[in-house]
């Protein structure tokens, strides 16, 4: 009988290699992290101010649409950040990261959206 000291597929003998990740590391560059930190830091702090808004400001107590609407974007940027940590794994190709700032772009605009539907005065209370 025959012993195989190598796997039948390829010539390394070990198997360090798949420890790392599938695309390289995703922040290899300073430029890249800074832009990260950047986009990642601006978008919580719009998403956190709205989520203030949706509670407080409102005239007697928070009303139901505000805190759904409040909801809505948290559930979104938890799919946003699951998709961030398979990119930062290793998992995701590199051109998922323009899906993540485009991501990072619709929920910024759908927080706009919320704090003007929660700041804008009603027009039917005239």
């Amino acid at each position: 009988m025959e012993s195989h000291s190598a796997p039948l597929i390829g010539s390394r003998a070990s198997y360090s290699d798949l420890e790392h990740p599938l695309f390289g590391n995703s922040e290899s560059r300073p430029r890249e992290r800074a832009i990260n930190l950047v986009v990642g830091f601006l978008t919580a702090l719009i998403v956190f101010i709205t989520l203030i808004s949706a509670f407080v400001f409102h005239e007697y107590s928070p009303r139901g649409v505000n805190i759904f609407l409040g909801v809505i974007i948290v559930l979104i940027c938890a799919s946003h950040l699951t998709v961030i940590w398979w990119y930062r794994q290793g998992d995701l190709d590199p051109k998922f990261r323009v899906l993540i700032f485009f991501n990072a772009f619709c929920i910024v605009l759908l927080c706009v959206c919320a704090n003007l539907y929660f700041h804008l005065p009603d027009p039917n209370k005239t």
